[in-house]
């Protein structure tokens, strides 16, 4: 079990505790030094990016939505009508 403590007073993040195995625990020890940052680091950074990409998924997902519903004009004209097109 490892224990993250990742506490900042500037913008009051707290503790989590996550539990891996011990060979995922020494490939991130190795992987967090290698990048020169602690595991805690590796977590928050990682979890971060997820939260990120999550928010901008869902702001582009607004924004077609948005868009969708507003139509578009496509420039062209209807010279017949519904009944016209629909005789039989």
């Amino acid at each position: 079990m490892l224990h993250v403590s990742y506490v900042d007073m500037k913008t009051a993040k707290q503790n989590v505790t996550v539990s891996l195995s011990r060979q995922t625990l020494q490939k991130a020890r190795v992987l967090a030094a290698r990048r020169a940052t602690s595991i805690s680091g590796l977590l928050a950074q990682q979890i971060e990016f997820l939260v990120g990409e999550e928010d901008a998924y869902e702001r582009a997902r607004r924004q077609a939505e948005g868009l969708l519903e507003k139509g578009f004009h496509l420039g062209g004209v209807i010279h017949a009508t519904r009944d016209e097109w629909h005789e039989r």
